[in-house]
């Protein structure tokens, strides 16, 4: 066996034992998570949910590079479309608005992307914006389907695979949603090392020399945004049956911005620094509200911007870099 061949062997043994180790730091967590905090899963669930949202954007903005704050509209349409599937046409089963609402989301990803990738640059920056706010404004408008600012009700899934019920301790839920976040990492990690995903990083890093070997741009992000919806409208989904009400805060503006936020903050482009930055950020949100009502944002963006000095390629960038260090003097 000649050299190369060894060290091809060697960078596929490496591989899979990442893709299977990042599963199970996942799963040993979420089992940690689940004992030390029995009264918080609902707070757990929501990070989850937010995760696949984060998760979504660095698919599109760490991965192919396109700037966008309008990634909330996936998010809530597949929270729509799971919630009105359950309130108005009967689908209460947790797995059937799992995938209602993944396929809401990834219609939103193609509309979005039909509209955002016409452009480049700081006018595709607006045009995310401005789908954003469209799809807000569609869901206050159609409030028969919809409930409007009141929310949409009625919402009640039915026990998982008809044995467990989601009570009010919120731990079906989260046991769902960690199997949700999982499924999702894992086929993302394949997706992200396929050779479609690193086109999709070619295209990132340098979009006029991918078209000018042949490869179709366009078309290539369309499907990243396309499996960015899909993703986004899981999360959207598992809000849906976690919380049991859909609000118009899932389309909002405000939920794009900080979930983009937490990708900064973690690090973009390497999955793990998407759930690292949401982990981060919504935990800080919510013991320092506790602790300081009054000035808690004030910390919170103190820490966000000591964070994006001294680490630019954000929490999980610093450690790798650290790792290294230390590996190196080793």
């Amino acid at each position: 066996m000649t050299v190369l061949e060894n060290e091809a062997e060697t960078a596929h043994k490496q591989g899979a034992m990442r893709l299977v180790a990042a599963p199970m730091l996942l799963l040993t967590l979420a089992i940690a998570g689940y004992f030390l905090f029995p009264d918080n899963l609902a707070l757990l669930t929501r990070i989850i949910a937010i995760s696949l949202l984060v998760l979504s954007i660095d698919l599109v903005t760490g991965i192919c590079g396109v700037a966008t704050l309008g990634q909330a509209a996936m998010f809530g349409a597949g929270a729509y479309a799971a919630g009105i599937g359950a309130a108005h046409f009967g689908i209460t089963d947790p797995l059937a608005m799992t995938v209602v609402g993944a396929f809401g989301g990834a219609l939103a990803g193609l509309l979005s992307g039909l509209v955002m990738l016409r452009a480049h640059g700081l006018p595709q920056l607006v045009l995310s914006i401005a789908v954003v706010h469209l799809f807000h404004e569609a869901a206050n408008k159609a409030s028969r389907w919809t409930g409007g600012s009141d929310g949409l009700t009625g919402i009640t899934p039915s026990p998982l695979l008809g044995l467990f019920d989601f009570d009010l301790w919120g731990r079906t839920a989260y046991i769902y949603g960690v199997f949700l976040l999982l499924l999702t990492f894992v086929a993302l990690r394949v997706i992200v090392s396929s050779p479609f995903g690193m086109l999709c990083r070619g295209i990132g890093e340098d979009a006029t020399r991918i078209e000018a070997m042949g490869g179709d741009v366009r078309g290539t992000m369309l499907k990243m945004f396309v499996i960015a919806g899909f993703v986004a409208g899981t999360g959207g989904a598992l809000g849906a049956i976690s919380t049991q009400v859909v609000g118009l805060d899932t389309l909002s503006f405000a939920l794009s911005a900080e979930a983009l936020v937490m990708l900064v903050l973690g690090g973009a482009g390497s999955l793990y620094g998407a759930l690292t930055g949401t982990v981060t950020f919504m935990w800080l949100e919510d013991v320092i509200s506790a602790a300081n009502p009054f000035h808690w944002m004030t910390i919170v963006g103190a820490l966000l911007i000591a964070a994006v000095l001294f680490a630019p390629r954000g929490l999980y960038g610093a450690v790798e870099e650290l790792a290294a260090r230390i590996w190196g003097r080793r």
